[in-house]
């Protein structure tokens, strides 16, 4: 029974954590973690945090990792620059 009961506060953990994340984007706190782990391994890694923290304020999201995976935030995915080019890194 004890067992049981962990299984299950652990998944209602873990299940209320996804759904708080994108209420948790409103901080400002919230894109600057997603951004650093974001951009850690970027070349230009000023210009990386700039643009992601952009992104991050307007589209409330930032993928995980830290290259692709930017079909888990379609905003992010689809904001272009000037030049018609993903703004988002």
């Amino acid at each position: 029974m004890k067992l049981l009961f962990a299984t299950l506060l652990l998944c209602s953990l873990l299940l209320s954590r996804s759904f708080l994340e994108p209420a948790m984007a409103n901080d400002s706190s919230y894109c600057s973690r997603r951004c650093w782990k974001r951009c850690s391994e970027a070349g230009v890694q000023d210009r990386c945090l700039k643009y992601c923290g952009i992104c991050c304020k307007e589209c409330k999201c930032v993928p995980s990792g830290t290259y692709g995976n930017k079909h888990e935030c379609p905003c992010y995915r689809d904001k272009l620059n000037s030049k018609g080019k993903p703004k988002c890194p």
